[in-house]
């Protein structure tokens, strides 16, 4: 298996809704929101991509401002090539495009938890999340 690795090269949005419906990650995301699902590919601003010839098998999509922090949203690899080194190729190549002081920043789904402290990541229980249509109140 000869697995290419692309930054920020043109994904679709039925290429990335295909690749999180082969994972983990289709389940919590709103795939059946195609105009969602399209905004969430052309508004992220580092995206590195594993392809299996032309087939996406792998991403790492994120929102960043390539110096502090670096939201990484989405580290989803196809099932039938996971536990194959991919998911971390990605997040290493993400970690390339970073500065030097810019964190990786991410929420873990339930069952990839244990996978981040084991790869180097630090647990940190301070995230908070403002659910759509949730006001702030005074």
């Amino acid at each position: 298996m000869a697995i290419s690795f692309k930054v920020n090269h043109p994904i679709t949005a039925d290429q990335f809704i295909g690749l999180l419906e082969s994972s983990t990650l289709g389940e919590r995301r709103p795939i059946h929101d195609r105009d969602c699902m399209e905004g969430v590919v052309s508004n992220s601003n580092l995206i590195v991509s594993a392809w299996d010839n032309s087939v996406l098998v792998g991403i790492a999509r994120s929102v960043t401002d390539f110096h502090y922090a670096c939201y990484l949203s989405d580290l989803a690899v196809h099932g039938n090539y996971q536990r194959s080194g991919i998911g971390k190729r990605l997040q290493a190549l993400t970690q390339e495009h970073l500065g030097p002081l810019c964190k990786l920043i991410l929420i873990a789904a339930p069952a990839a938890n244990s996978y981040y402290g084991e790869i180097g990541y630090t647990h940190n229980d301070r995230c908070w999340v403002l659910d759509p249509g949730a006001t702030i109140g005074d």
